[in-house]
């Protein structure tokens, strides 16, 4: 039987083709994690703590786009599994928010024309 999750998800997640890393803490824990997927409000993260669903923290994305982190502000953990969680984005700066939505259009193109020239190439 497929279970089923308590909230549908509205935006398409961009599935890394490599994994990157993320710092994150609230008033209790500073943690580090593996970003496996991504959109503009929110990722899916891998790490060894596990952080009950509702928890509010701080984030810093490791992305190759740039030396400096992207900050996330406040991101909220909307549920877990096993050692997995996914987290909605609910305040970013300005200036990261851009660069978060920039960077994830680009990994939407490069998937787009990686499928494109797959369905192009003769079997």
């Amino acid at each position: 039987m497929e279970s089923t999750r308590s909230y549908q998800r509205h935006h398409y997640r961009v599935p890394l083709a490599m994994q990157y890393p993320v710092m994150f803490s609230d008033a209790e824990i500073i943690a580090e994690g593996t970003v496996m997927n991504l959109t503009v409000f929110g990722c899916a993260i891998e790490c060894a703590d596990t952080i009950p669903e509702g928890t509010t923290l701080r984030m810093r994305l490791i992305l190759p786009d740039q030396a400096q982190s992207l900050p996330v502000e406040e991101a909220e953990v909307r549920w877990t599994q096993g050692n997995r969680m996914g987290l909605q984005f609910h305040r970013v700066e300005r200036a990261a928010d851009f660069r978060l939505h920039s960077f994830v259009w680009d990994r939407m193109v490069e998937r787009l024309h990686t499928i494109t020239q797959e369905g192009l190439s003769p079997s």
